[in-house]
């Protein structure tokens, strides 16, 4: 099959499942509703009373992962389900709360895996034990063989090998690529497809996600002893906006990977060229209506494929409608 073709399919199938929830509601006629951090069909439009664990290696209060979080209540209230949300990105803590979900006999399992070795061992023991996993994120090329149903994210040297692309084409031949988590596989994988599609010389810069000040500092510093680099990528929002001072009263282009207000306001207002969106909203949304579906009528999704949500991209042409989009925490 060639890939164009593939790719058709794909975004074919994924636009199917976008629109199983409305099919699903349109056979319910009544919900459960939980307080606390659990959700269940307030909206009406599902019965089925499951409970899923949503466990992902983002860090509290993200811009980020808010999204996802946001996207996994919304398909609970919709399905009827009750959805709980933890993250941790310590992977032993995170494979940690993986494993008191499974003793805590959950009906499926959502799960980004930044660092599948580390999460191998406890999500091999939830497929043991007859829980239904779903990966989204990162780990997809581990996720079918450690026993998830499916995977629900963007390939990402395929996304990294498109911002190349495109800084190639403003004219960027000399590049920093910027990564906030030590040992993410993805953001490893983002660089080494953007260094492909860019064709020209990249240099990989460590920094963290959690001291947005130093990475400021550290990219502003590397600028500075390098007049020839006119790129950065930054492969994160939050690292992202810390790059938009630092390359201040240069003519270094700079683009970033996701979404907050001020990545959208950076490139609405020029100073940004693109972000990559891999719509993490729908990578919450999606595994809770996959798992609803495996879980009543033994449906499954991809066909060993990835269910791809990007990559997109986010433009000076499109930012405006993207942040009345966000402030409704769906974007």
């Amino acid at each position: 099959m060639q890939k164009g073709t593939a790719v058709v399919k794909k975004r074919k199938l994924l636009t199917l499942v976008v629109a199983l929830p409305l099919a699903l509601a349109a056979c319910t006629s009544s919900s459960n509703d939980n307080s606390g951090n659990s959700n269940t069909g307030a909206s009406g439009a599902g019965h089925y009373g499951y409970k899923f664990a949503v466990v992902t290696h983002g860090a509290a209060g993200d811009t980020f992962w808010d999204v996802v979080k946001h996207g996994a209540q919304q398909a609970g209230k919709d399905m009827g389900v009750t959805v709980t949300y933890q993250s941790d990105g310590d992977p032993a803590k995170q494979s940690q709360l993986i494993d008191a979900a499974v003793n805590e006999k959950v009906d499926g399992l959502v799960v980004s895996m930044a660092n599948p070795p580390a999460l191998k061992a406890s999500i091999e023991k939830a497929v043991a034990a007859g829980i239904p996993v779903i990966t989204i994120n990162s780990g997809q090329d581990q996720s079918a063989a450690y026993g998830a149903l499916a995977h629900v994210g963007q390939t990402e040297e395929i996304a990294g090998e498109g911002a190349g692309q495109r800084m190639k084409a403003e004219g960027v031949t000399n590049a920093l690529c910027v990564i906030q988590e030590a040992g993410n596989v993805g953001l490893e994988q983002r660089c080494a497809g953007f260094k492909k599609g860019l064709g020209g010389k990249v240099t990989n810069v460590q920094v963290q996600n959690t001291d947005p000040a130093g990475a400021q500092s550290t990219i502003k510093a590397k600028l500075q002893s390098d007049s020839s680099i006119n790129g950065v990528l930054t492969l994160g929002p939050v690292i992202g906006s810390a790059a938009i001072p630092a390359i201040q009263g240069t003519s270094v282009k700079l683009a970033t990977f996701d979404l907050n207000p001020d990545v959208l306001k950076a490139i609405r207002d020029g100073k940004m060229l693109f972000a990559v969106d891999q719509q993490q909203y729908v990578q919450g949304y999606l595994p809770i209506v996959m798992l609803t579906l495996y879980k009543s009528n033994l449906n499954t999704v991809g066909g060993g494929l990835p269910v791809l949500t990007g990559p997109g991209y986010v433009t000076k042409d499109n930012a405006a409608k993207v942040i009345q989009l966000s402030a409704q925490g769906t974007r």
